[in-house]
């Protein structure tokens, strides 16, 4: 059983580096969001390796529900088509 948790857990680590890393260096915002929120899930999948059911689930209703989501609407209300800005 201590084998499985820690493969768990090392594939969570390497999914929130990379989600990490990729919503740095990513040039499109909406791709950012993305991976901001599979790193968010990511860490509430750390919260629940640590018996921390109920930040778990605070941490996928909040932050990758409600914050995401607005960063979302942010971001697609700002209109970044080059297609229509005058030069």
């Amino acid at each position: 059983m201590e084998q499985i948790f820690k493969s768990a857990f090392y594939a969570l680590a390497a999914l929130s580096i990379f989600s990490g890393l990729m919503t740095v260096f990513t040039k499109n915002p909406i791709h950012a969001v993305l991976y901001v929120i599979m790193c968010f899930f990511s860490i509430a999948g750390h919260y629940f390796l640590l018996s921390a059911e109920f930040l778990s689930v605070v941490q996928i209703i909040v932050y990758a529900g409600a914050i995401m989501v607005l960063f979302l609407f942010t971001l697609m209300l700002m209109n970044l088509n080059e297609e229509t800005e005058k030069h």
